[in-house]
Order: C-alpha cells, then structure tokens, then sequence
C-alpha cells in the first residue's frame, strides 16, 4: 500500500511540474480568460424559456454582470428528432437537438471579440403517461441548456486565455 502511494504521489507531482514547465495556468486565475468574464459578461435578455434557461446556466457559471464589460448576443434553435419506435409504430423516445450561435462583444469598442456556434444534444422516453412525457421533455429541455451553457463558456474561457508562453 505505501508503495503505491508514493507511486500515485510521483506521477502526481510529475504531472504537475510537467505542466507548469509548459506554461499552463489555470483558466480562473488572475490573468487567465476565465477571470476577465467572472461577473463582467452582459447576455441579451431572454424571450423563450430556452433562452431563460440559457441565461440562468450562463449566469450560474460566470455570475451577474457587475461591471458591463462584454456583452453576449445569442440565438438558439432547437428541433426534436424521434430515435425509437415500437412496434405498434409509437415514438418511445426523442433526442432534442440544440445549437446555439452566439458573439462576444466588448461594450466599450463594440467589437466582436469571439463567435462561434455550438451544438449538443439530450434526450428523454415518451413511453409513460403524457404527464410524465411533458416532464420528461421539459426535463431535457432544461439539461440541454445546461449542455450548451457549459460549451459556450469553455469556447469564451479558451477564446480569452492568453497563449502560455
């Protein structure tokens, strides 16, 4: 058992100066992308309940604007593909499909500092009652937000971090 901890420690510790010898640097960190758009990213009001979804997991990772230093326009779309049919020819299960093109501006230039569009997919059974159908879609719904709010802050993060030097 010893030996294996201080195996498990040396890889560790191996793995960690290997990166600092490369110039990596946390995302988070002063400096880093990550940490200019903490509580600085301005996103356009929402007008479905994807986009309020949209927001609040955008919102949840990089917090309310304080200060509005960029401004983030998007558009999503969604659609719903049937992926399983029963054999008396009844959908028993959707996949929701979503994209969402989006731009990050700064607000005291105007320019467009990064854009992009990211797609990514949930799905949920349709095989219960219509209630827990409706649920289930809502559910998915909600996930899928999650989904593409996680993708776009990584592309915003990866977009603002200075290359390691």
């Amino acid at each position: 058992m010893l030996s294996y901890n201080r195996r498990q420690f040396t890889l560790t510790a191996l793995a960690v100066f290997g990166l600092a010898g490369c110039g990596f640097s946390p995302v988070y960190a002063p400096g880093g992308g990550g940490a200019a758009l903490l509580d600085a990213v301005r996103l356009d009001d929402p007008k479905t309940r994807a986009d309020f979804l949209f927001v609040r997991s955008m919102e949840e990772r990089l917090g309310r604007a304080a200060e509005d230093r960029y401004g983030l326009s998007y558009a999503i779309t969604l659609r719903e593909d049937a992926v399983a049919i029963s054999a008396n020819n009844v959908n028993t299960r959707y996949n929701i499909i979503g994209d969402v093109t989006y731009a990050l501006r700064d607000l005291s230039t105007g320019a467009v500092v990064t854009s992009g569009k990211t797609r990514n997919f949930t799905g949920y059974s349709a095989s219960g009652t219509t209630v827990a159908t409706q649920a289930a879609q809502r559910d998915a719904r909600a996930r899928l937000m999650t989904v593409l709010a996680n993708d776009v802050t990584t592309r915003l993060t990866a977009a603002l971090t200075p290359p390691a030097s």
